[in-house]
């Protein structure tokens, strides 16, 4: 009997997985066709299967709408993965990429980089964001457990937006002193209208490692998720899976940032919908919240281009207005916990 209902619990995962994979497939052809200039589906399909560069709109598709919703699918898929890894290794819900003030520590060396190196490539500013994701969740680990009463879900939250706050106007003394008020903002408000090949290059390889690492230790987080003592209990060394987890987040977050800037509140709504519908296992969660991630923001880039064509709003906008009221009820329901 129990074997059965396991069966039928995998099948449900499986079949719940394969709705979002339809769901996204959709949303992907929807996002190539509609824009400033609506095009007909069926030339989004002959300029992906028969692309004649003498015809404007498949060079549209191939040059500029293409390459952006797979960075926008991408940029979705790493952040949700971020924080649902975040989330299981330090027990926190109100653990997230921007939440944590990851994301604003990676957009504070890109506008160092930009200021003092402005010839800088592709590669360097994903380098550059991967250092300020770790110089953020450094500090904010440091700040956290310096605090009265231990490391808190709250606390841990709490240091994350202090921090966040800082490297923010650190950045933003920095793009007024170098006039890089432009770049600054995008960074900050988000979006991906600068998305091109190279940069879904950039995210296909770094994504490539962030994802093998994230699934293969995805049983251990579930594992770590019930506590370190059941984990230590269990043989499992937590250090070097939470190791392993911070590399994760640093590589998926840093290429995120370098991307698309700061995209609000995706890795914090994303796994508490998955855990929600698809349980507590990670094995699950880490693929179900990637899919998902991916979904939810090529929807918002769709938002972004059509609440105000043929002006965009930025993405992080609408996401964050999703995000605000989610993160303000997590943190009313966790301010009663104990130590994470």
């Amino acid at each position: 009997m129990m074997l059965s209902i396991i069966h039928r619990s995998g099948i449900l995962k499986i079949l719940i997985n394969i709705v979002i994979i339809v769901a996204l497939m959709f949303s992907i052809g929807m996002s190539v066709a509609l824009g400033a200039v609506d095009i007909q589906l069926s030339t989004v399909w002959e300029a992906l299967f028969d692309f004649d560069k003498d015809v404007t709109a498949h060079q549209v598709i191939q040059e500029l709408r293409l390459p952006r919703v797979l960075a926008a699918a991408m940029v979705g898929a790493f952040l949700s993965v971020s924080g649902a890894m975040m989330q299981g290794m330090t027990r926190n819900p109100l653990a997230s990429p921007s939440v944590m003030g990851v994301t604003h520590g990676a957009s504070f060396v890109l506008v160092l980089m930009l200021a003092f190196f402005p010839a800088v490539s592709n590669l360097g500013l994903t380098l550059g964001s991967f250092i300020g994701a770790g110089l953020a969740v450094t500090l904010i680990f440091m700040a956290g457990s310096l605090s009265a009463g231990g490391l808190t879900p709250v606390k841990l939250a709490l240091a994350g937006v202090a921090i966040g706050t800082m490297l923010s106007s650190l950045s933003s003394v920095i793009a007024l002193h170098f006039q890089l008020e432009k770049q600054l903002g995008f960074w900050l408000a988000g979006g991906l209208a600068d998305a091109n090949w190279t940069s879904v290059k950039v995210l296909v390889l770094t994504g490539l490692i962030g994802m093998l690492i994230a699934l293969s230790i995805s049983k251990s987080i579930t594992v770590l998720n019930l506590g370190e003592d059941i984990a230590t209990g269990l043989g499992q060394n937590h250090f070097i899976i939470k190791v392993f987890g911070i590399i994760t987040v640093l590589l998926l977050t840093g290429a995120a940032v370098s991307v698309a800037g700061v995209v609000g509140f995706v890795g914090l709504i994303v796994p508490h919908i998955t855990r929600f519908i698809i349980g507590t296992d990670y094995g699950w969660i880490v693929p179900t919240s990637a899919l998902s991630g991916a979904l939810l923001l090529v929807l918002a880039d769709i938002g972004a281009r059509l609440i105000n064509a043929p002006f965009e709003t930025p993405v992080g906008a609408l996401t964050s207005l999703i995000g605000v009221p989610f993160f303000l009820y997590l943190a009313r329901g966790s301010s009663g916990e104990g130590k994470s």
